[in-house]
């Protein structure tokens, strides 16, 4: 009969090689696994079973699965409207290298106790490794930027024009804002998860109201003196003509104080005339064609009215070395009174009549021959639809106290406008001077449609440089994502 001692003698013997098999078992897979090339069990990537793969198999598994995944916009809501931001717009991609590798690592760390401890762990609880979402933080940001120009109620800001020798200052109106920071964390966390399929995203905004009308940086900003427009042959140099400009601060100030609510105030300029003017100068000054582009209109009277009264404004525009011409500034609010007349716009996502109708053609028109005279864009939006006078990625739009289109005379020599709408086509050459001081290239503009959705058309861009007929120069201007009709 076997007593008390000999029994827990047996039962801690039979324990003690239980235990020993298991820890030599334990150690002979620890061991048979830090000399294999395979991940171990128990591992998962973004929920894919790489246990017994090698790196590169598992690479090739998870990288496709995730691509596939990816492959796919996002859809962003804003009251009734819809937005779609493209994956691939903000080039999102799971570092799929880096998460094989930390699957690889496990249990070979080189520290026989910590590896015998974390490959029991996962080979016990599993373990699935979520790869970090790598992406363009920039592209993102200006494509949320692009949304928010098309928001239907957006935040118009006070501004000023010229009309008919008087100052038109327009009050602004209060409108949506994107809360960008909230709404990329949301998009990127979206994506990190793979939620984002099938259901929308509302947008995150709030009401931002106008900066206040400052009536002292306006006066500031138009007052001139006159001076007469000459120009100089050694150097050469073209001065433009400064017509005097002025008005009473104070009293426009009190003005305003008591009518706080209206829409515009008119306020009449003391102008002093110059004697002579770069048009009475002839084209001398302005010597040699730089660039010169063209769009095709159809003669819808309302919308060729548009177009003429547009061009008429950027007409013989000089504009300095280093000097930014502003669209809205130039053309003015695009008002009935200014002899505006309704035509086809993009409003609110779909096509509907507009007051001003048309002229984004002019400012498309004047935007390619921009960058044809190699001059430095400096706002520029694509419309929400590519327009039927230009390809994709080759236009621009603007919409009055909030979506300009800009550029500087990034010359060396003062450059000239002309614009013209006549007989079906619109066109703006730029004339200047070309010297030793401004390296002159044959520009041309390549577009390629790089990706086509359910929902949208992605074209890039790109600026190209020749010299003497070889490519020297290639740089991307934009990538646009435009709604399909």
């Amino acid at each position: 009969m076997v007593n008390k001692k000999n029994f827990i003698l047996i039962y801690l013997i039979l324990v003690a090689v239980v235990l020993g098999i298991l820890v030599s078992s334990v150690i002979t897979f620890y061991v048979c696994h830090k000399n294999s090339d395979k991940i171990q069990s128990g591992v998962s990537i973004k929920g894919m079973n790489v246990s017994g793969l090698t790196k590169e198999e598992a690479k090739a598994l998870v990288s496709e699965k995730l691509k596939s995944e990816l492959n796919d916009h996002i859809i962003l809501k804003y009251h009734n409207y819809e937005y779609y931001v493209e994956v691939e717009q903000f080039e999102a991609e799971f570092d799929v290298e880096a998460s094989v590798e930390l699957a690889y690592q496990i249990g070979r760390s080189g520290k026989i106790g910590q590896d015998i401890k974390d490959y029991i762990s996962v080979l016990m609880s599993k373990i699935d490794i979520d790869p970090i979402l790598k992406y363009n933080q920039e592209a993102l940001k200006d494509y949320l930027e692009t949304i928010q120009a098309q928001l239907p109620d957006q935040l118009e800001q006070s501004s000023y024009y010229v009309d008919d020798n008087q100052l038109v200052i327009t009050n602004g109106k209060n409108g949506a804002k994107i809360y960008m920071t909230e709404l990329e964390q949301i998009i990127i966390e979206e994506v990190q998860d793979m939620a984002y399929k099938n259901r929308c995203i509302d947008i995150p905004t709030f009401t931002e109201c106008p900066d206040k009308i400052n009536v002292s940086a306006i006066h500031q900003d138009i007052y001139r003196k006159a001076q007469n427009a000459y120009y100089t042959t050694e150097p050469r140099m073209v001065y433009a003509e400064v017509t005097g400009v002025d008005f009473d601060v104070s009293t426009v100030e009190n003005t305003i104080q008591e009518n706080a609510e209206v829409e515009e105030y008119r306020v009449p300029l003391t102008y002093t005339k110059p004697e002579i003017t770069v048009n009475d100068l002839g084209m001398d000054p302005f010597p040699d064609l730089l660039s010169s582009f063209s769009t095709k209109y159809i003669n819808n009277p309302d919308r060729t009215t548009n177009l003429r009264l547009a061009s008429n404004k950027i007409n013989g525009k000089v504009i300095m070395p280093g000097e930014e011409f502003s669209f809205n500034k130039v053309v003015g609010k695009r008002t009935a009174a200014a002899g505006y007349k309704n035509a086809a716009i993009f409003s609110d996502g779909q096509v509907t009549d507009g007051l001003g109708g048309g002229i984004c053609q002019v400012t498309t028109t004047l935007y390619d021959a921009v960058v044809f005279a190699n001059l430095k864009i400096t706002a520029r939006r694509n419309h929400m639809f590519v327009p039927s006078y230009a390809t994709g990625g080759r236009d621009a739009t603007v919409v009055y106290g909030s979506t300009d289109f800009k550029f500087k005379n990034s010359r060396s020599y003062p450059i000239k406008i002309v614009s013209s709408v006549d007989k079906g086509i619109a066109t703006v050459s730029i004339y200047g001077y070309k010297n030793e001081n401004d390296p002159e290239y044959e520009i041309s503009i390549e577009t390629n449609l790089v990706k086509t959705t359910s929902t949208s058309l992605v074209y890039d861009a790109y600026k190209v440089y020749k010299q003497n007929g070889a490519v020297v120069k290639r740089e991307k201007m934009s990538r646009d994502t435009y709604k399909k009709y």
